[in-house]
């Protein structure tokens, strides 16, 4: 886990809120025993983690794709070519959400803007290392016009069917094979860890 004090309680501060003002539905949904804090995020979402990023096209139209996802200092970062509808999406309108799901055992959902990154950006080597430690080569040598993104979220909530159990399997992985950690709860580890 590489995530700051500092990202971990601004994090914490937006789960409590972001739950607190959640519809009665979806509280008893995520009640406090299935509630994931900032910490016990970050330590399940090590890895690649694939997510459900939904976008709106100039009509209104809502759209879903796939992307690779890290969660980065608390946030989601991915890379998608600069021609894909997403990313035209997104910089005509940057409102995005984005879900991550293991059947009943983890769902994280956040809401938020795309910010998109150059390499002027500060974030911009940390995150262009830890991808390419983690793929075995810069996703800018996969296409011309590849773009990174990260997502500055606004709302998100973590959920696990049995955080307990989860847990657990994560706890119990900690110490053996870096990439069990990200396997308790379904990801790709390959001992990446979180960014």
């Amino acid at each position: 886990m590489k995530e700051t004090p500092g990202e971990l309680a601004s994090l914490q501060t937006m789960l409590d809120a972001s739950l607190a003002g959640a519809t009665e539905h979806l509280r008893a949904i995520v009640t406090p025993g299935r509630t994931l804090d900032a910490r016990e995020l970050c330590d399940l979402l090590t890895g690649m983690r694939t997510l459900a990023l939904s976008t709106v096209t100039a009509t209104g139209e809502p759209r879903v794709s796939g992307v690779d996802g890290h969660f980065w200092h608390g946030r989601w970062v991915f890379t998608t070519s600069g021609s894909a509808a997403k990313a035209r999406h997104l910089r005509a309108r940057p409102a995005v959400s984005a879900a991550h799901l293991v059947g009943d055992d983890l769902g994280v959902f956040c809401h938020g803007r795309a910010q998109f990154l150059n390499p002027e950006d500060p974030d911009w080597a940390p995150i262009e290392a830890h991808l390419t430690a983690h793929y075995g080569s810069s996703p800018t040598t996969w296409d011309p016009d590849i773009v990174y993104v990260r997502i500055a979220p606004h709302w998100m909530v973590g959920y696990a069917g049995d955080k307990e159990a989860l847990l657990a399997r994560a706890r119990g992985a900690t110490y053996g094979d870096p990439g069990a950690v990200a396997d308790a709860a379904g990801g790709e580890g390959a001992g990446a860890g979180s960014a």
